[in-house]
């Protein structure tokens, strides 16, 4: 799987400015494992390079997806990251071995339950993991070191620009109104200024929730 990662690393290299991936983000995806977090009759695929479905309609993305977000958020071990979309809780656990603490929003309460307990009994005690609508963010926690989307909004919510603290970083697939879909990161500037810089296209499950406007 990490030979799979550095080879597509390098091959969209033209796209993202990578062409290798921090220590520390590799070293957390050889540490996690994948095949914990896909549905039981999916473990022997669980390391390929690709997407596996989870059930009700989700997915885990592929590994080099999950490295190439969790870089590009530049998660510090003093970090506090909020996730909105915990999914089978895989992108959850590699984050929660660089962040001192990750705080995941699911909306689909069995999943949300399923990887709440799956993250607890494997270890990862810096995980909490709440059902909801992401759209609102965590208010409690906030402001974030990091923010990320593991599924695709037609624009990112205000409430999660508000929680992310200056400095910091948003990684997000964005649903564009013209079709498609593409990853982007999103900075807050001293005095509160959002810059934002398109990395590749990518294809990811919708964000559900309350806020359905297209994106420009």
């Amino acid at each position: 799987m990490l030979a799979e990662i550095e080879q597509e690393t390098r091959d969209t290299r033209s796209y993202t400015g990578r062409g290798r991936l921090d220590q520390r983000v590799m070293e957390a995806m050889a540490e996690v494992p994948r095949h914990e977090f896909v549905p039981a009759h999916l473990a022997p695929y669980a390391y390929d390079n690709g997407p596996l479905p989870i059930g009700h309609g989700q997915t885990i993305s592929q590994p080099y997806i999950v490295a190439l977000m969790t870089d590009l958020l530049d998660v510090g071990p003093d970090d506090v990251v909020l996730e909105i979309g915990t999914g089978c809780g895989y992108q959850t656990a590699v984050l929660s071995r660089l962040a001192r603490k990750v705080y995941s929003i699911e909306i689909v309460a069995e999943l949300g339950a399923q990887a709440s307990e799956r993250l607890s009994r494997l270890g990862y005690d810096n995980v909490e993991v709440r059902i909801g609508d992401g759209h609102a963010g965590w208010l409690e926690h906030a402001p974030f070191d990091g923010i990320i989307l593991t599924a695709a909004a037609a624009r990112i919510p205000p409430a999660l620009l508000d929680q992310l603290a200056q400095g910091a970083r948003l990684v997000a697939p964005l649903a564009r109104a013209y079709g498609g879909q593409e990853l982007v990161i999103m900075e807050k500037e001293t005095g509160g200024r959002i810059t934002t810089r398109d990395v590749l296209p990518v294809a990811f499950v919708p964000l559900t929730g309350t806020d359905t406007e297209p994106s420009a």
